[in-house]
C-alpha cells in the first residue's frame, strides 16, 4: 500500500500543472474564491517562505534563525562586519550560504553604493508572518495573538474581516472543546480545561472593550461588519458558558468522597494512583492470597439451598438401569487419498532417473512426457504439481507431496507455448526436466 501511494504521488509530481488554476476542475473555480484571489496576489511572499522553508530541516533552521535575527536588529542597516559579529558563532561557509539565499529570495539587499545590507519591504512581511515562532511554546496561545490582532487593528482603524474570521473560529473550537468537557462530567477532564477556560474568559474580558466598539460601528464593508456580527455572537456563546462550567466543577466537587477521617479524598487518590510509576508493584502478593467468602445470612441462604436440592433432587421410583447390550451396525471409515496422478507422477519420474542422454549424460526429458496424458484437467494438475520439484519447504512434509519434492528433479519452464498433438491440450509451456544432482532421492 505504502508502494502504491509513493508510486501515485510521484506520478502526480510529474504532471504537476504550471498555473494554479490547473489543479481545478474549471479554471473559473479558482476565480470564484476570495482567498486563493488575495494568495495569488502574495506571490513573491509566498515564493520568499518558500524559499526559507525549502530544503533539509537543518538548513531551513539556518536560514530562518539568520533571518529573523536580522528581523530583531534595532538598525537598519548591516555592513559585513556587523554581521561577522552579530553571527560569530556560524562558520563563514554557513554564513555566505544563508545570506545568498536570502539576497536571491528578494529578503535582504546589498547596496553597492554605500557597501552594505539592509532588508526590503519583503523582508518586514515575512518577519510578520513568521513571528509566532520566536514565542516560547509557554507563552504560545493562538486566542491571545488573535485577540491582541484584532483589538490592535481595531485602534487603528484597519479592521481586517480575515482576522476576524479567524478569532471567531478558534473562539468556537474553544467552545466545543470546553462543550465537551462539561459533557463528559469527568472531575480530571474539567480541572485539565479549567486554566484554559479561565485564561481565554480573561483575554475575552480584557479585548471586550476594543471587540465591542468593533461590533458597534459602522462599516462600509458589509464582510467586516457580517464576520463581526458573527464573532460578537461566539463571545456571549462563550462568556454564557462560565456558570455552566462553574455548576460542572461542583457537581464534581459534590461527588468527591473524603475517606474516613484522614482528609484524603477521591481525588487525590486519582492523582496519587496517576504519579504513580508502577501501578502493578501496589498488588504485591494480594493475588496469591486465596479468597474466603463470609456468609451474612447463613440461615437463609441454607434454606434456600435445601429447596433447590430437594426440587433438583431425581425421583428414585423412577430410576431405570443402562439399557441392554446391542450389537453396533457395521459402517465404513472414509479417509482422504491423494489423487492417483501424483502417485503417478511420482513413479514416472523415478522411472526417468535411469534415462541417459545420447551423449551420455542424464537425459533432461520434456515438460510435455511428464504432463500430457488423459483428459485436460488430469495435465493441468500435473503442470501445477513441477513447481514443487525441488522446493525447499515441500521436502520437510510427510505423504506423497513430501516425495515429489525430494525426488532429484526440477523444472525449467520458457515463455515459450509449443503446440502437441494431445487432443485435450492444444498448447503448453515449452521446459525440461533438469536433473537436480544436489538433491538425491530419498527412498
Amino acid at each position: 500500500m505504502t508502494a502504491a501511494v509513493r508510486s501515485d504521488s510521484h506520478l502526480f509530481d510529474e504532471q504537476e500543472p504550471a498555473a494554479f488554476e490547473g489543479y481545478f476542475r474549471e479554471p473559473g473555480f479558482a476565480a470564484e474564491s476570495p482567498l486563493a484571489w488575495i494568495l495569488g496576489q502574495r506571490l513573491a511572499l509566498l515564493d520568499a517562505v518558500r524559499g526559507l522553508m525549502s530544503g533539509g530541516q537543518s538548513a531551513a533552521r539556518l536560514r530562518l534563525w539568520v533571518f529573523l535575527e536580522l528581523a530583531a536588529q534595532a538598525q537598519g542597516r548591516f555592513s559585513r562586519e556587523d554581521l561577522n559579529l552579530l553571527f560569530h558563532g556560524l562558520r563563514p561557509e554557513a554564513l555566505d550560504v544563508a545570506l545568498k539565499r536570502l539576497r536571491d529570495l528578494g529578503l535582504l539587499v546589498w547596496d553597492a553604493t554605500v557597501q552594505d545590507y539592509h532588508l526590503s519591504p519583503l523582508a518586514q512581511q515575512a518577519q510578520g508572518l513568521l513571528a509566532p515562532l520566536v514565542r516560547t511554546p509557554e507563552d504560545d496561545d493562538e486566542m491571545g495573538a488573535l485577540l491582541a490582532q484584532v483589538a490592535g487593528a481595531q485602534a487603528l482603524g484597519l479592521s481586517d474581516p480575515a482576522q476576524i474570521r479567524h478569532l471567531h473560529a478558534q473562539l468556537a473550537r474553544l467552545y466545543d472543546e470546553f462543550a465537551d468537557a462539561i459533557a463528559s462530567g469527568s472531575e480530571a477532564r474539567l480541572r485539565e480545561s479549567q486554566p484554559r477556560f479561565e485564561r481565554a474568559l480573561a483575554l475575552v474580558g480584557r479585548a471586550g472593550e476594543a471587540l465591542t466598539a468593533l461590533i458597534r460601528s459602522e462599516h462600509d464593508d458589509p464582510r467586516l461588519e457580517r464576520e463581526a456580527r458573527a464573532l460578537g455572537h461566539a463571545q456571549a456563546r462563550l462568556l454564557s458558558m462560565a456558570s455552566q462550567f462553574t455548576r460542572a466543577l461542583q457537581q464534581a466537587d459534590r461527588q468527591r468522597v473524603t475517606l474516613g477521617s484522614t482528609g484524603v479524598t477521591s481525588s487525590d487518590v486519582r492523582l496519587w494512583l496517576q504519579s504513580h510509576p508502577a501501578l502493578h508493584t501496589l498488588l504485591a502478593d494480594v493475588l496469591a492470597t486465596g479468597v474466603q467468602p463470609v456468609f451474612v445470612s447463613a440461615h437463609e441462604m441454607v434454606d434456600v439451598a435445601e429447596g433447590e436440592f430437594e426440587r433438583d433432587r431425581p425421583d428414585p421410583q423412577r430410576a431405570q438401569g443402562l439399557p441392554p447390550a446391542a450389537t453396533a451396525g457395521a459402517g465404513e471409515i472414509e479417509a482422504l487419498r491423494m489423487p492417483v496422478e501424483l502417485g503417478a507422477l511420482i513413479d514416472w519420474l523415478s522411472d526417468a532417473q535411469s534415462l541417459s542422454s545420447d551423449d551420455g549424460g542424464p537425459a533432461q526429458p520434456p515438460v510435455a512426457q511428464a504432463v500430457l496424458g488423459g483428459r485436460f484437467a488430469q495435465a493441468a494438475y500435473r503442470m501445477q504439481l513441477l513447481p514443487l520439484l525441488g522446493d525447499a519447504q515441500a521436502r520437510t512434509l510427510q505423504g506423497q507431496t513430501g516425495d515429489l519434492a525430494r525426488l532429484p528433479w526440477r523444472a525449467e519452464l520458457d515463455p515459450v507455448l509449443e503446440p502437441t498433438d494431445d487432443p485435450h491440450v492444444a498448447r503448453l509451456s515449452a521446459g525440461r526436466l533438469i536433473p537436480d544432482i544436489s538433491n538425491p532421492s530419498h527412498d
